[in-house]
């Protein structure tokens, strides 16, 4: 068992003033949530040391994953990081300037156009994503092989019991 840790601390202060109320929900969600800002802040300096911030690399690697010619519509773009056109927009343009994508003529419409990864935003994209998973593998490295593959599964359980709340 792991020695208590500052989410236990609250617990223990709730159970002494409010001991008819079962934490147990509190104490989950607030693992993750502190786990989820320090790993995110870990990767995020990560990342910066490829000069860019989450959200860029939110977007180069959505091109990458897209497979050759790592192209997508602006739309198809902002379908896969659920933000805003505006949204959007603003982070092809800073990419853009940085000349890690660039915007030219979709061939199949000649209205509508393609943002693309330049050699460059691919070199970028795949030196980030190594070095992002590299930090991730060292933030779980207290974790066997066996704790990871079933914190996997309960993590995949809570997700979908957290989007599709039963009853």
């Amino acid at each position: 068992m792991a020695a208590p840790d500052g989410v236990d601390r609250i617990l223990e202060q709730w159970a002494a003033e409010r001991p008819e109320l079962d934490t147990r929900p509190m104490g989950l969600f607030g693992r993750i949530y502190r786990i989820s800002r320090l790993s995110g802040d870990a990767v995020e300096a990560t990342y910066a040391q490829h000069g860019i911030t989450r959200a860029d690399f939110d977007v180069l690697a959505t091109l990458r994953r897209s497979g050759e010619p790592f192209a997508l519509s602006p739309s198809g773009l902002t379908a896969s990081l659920m933000l805003t056109s505006g949204g959007t927009t603003g982070r092809i343009d800073r990419l853009e300037r940085a000349g890690l994508v660039r915007r030219s003529p979709d061939p199949a419409d000649r209205r509508a156009l393609l943002v693309s990864l330049t050699e460059r935003g691919r070199d970028v994209v795949d030196a980030a994503v190594a070095a992002g998973l590299e930090t991730q593998r060292r933030l779980a490295s207290g974790l066997s092989d066996a704790e990871r593959r079933r914190l996997d599964d309960l993590l995949r359980t809570l997700l979908a019991s957290v989007t599709d709340p039963p009853g």
